[in-house]
């Protein structure tokens, strides 16, 4: 038994049953690392949330001032948007 006899069936055993294996839990782990956010991803995230939070802050302070001088706005508001919608 030569060399190349020894070798060709392990090397046609790691291609058929081995290298595909590996393939594919390569790439789905390449899929999973993927997918979750990274540490600057995070952190604008972050920065993303608290904008959200003073802008909320700052509509309910709006809110709050139209309501104690115009105390009717919102009534007036939706009155606004029957009148000009045609619908």
């Amino acid at each position: 038994m030569d060399f190349f006899e020894f070798i060709f069936v392990p090397t046609i055993l790691f291609m058929v049953i081995v290298a595909p294996m590996w393939l594919a839990m390569h790439y789905k782990s390449v899929n999973r690392s993927s997918r979750s956010l990274s540490a600057e991803d995070r952190e604008n995230v972050e920065q993303i949330l608290v904008t959200v939070d003073r802008l909320t802050e700052r509509i309910q302070a709006l809110e709050s001032i139209l309501d104690a001088d115009h105390g009717d706005w919102r009534e007036s508001d939706d009155k606004g948007r029957s009148e000009g919608s045609t619908s």
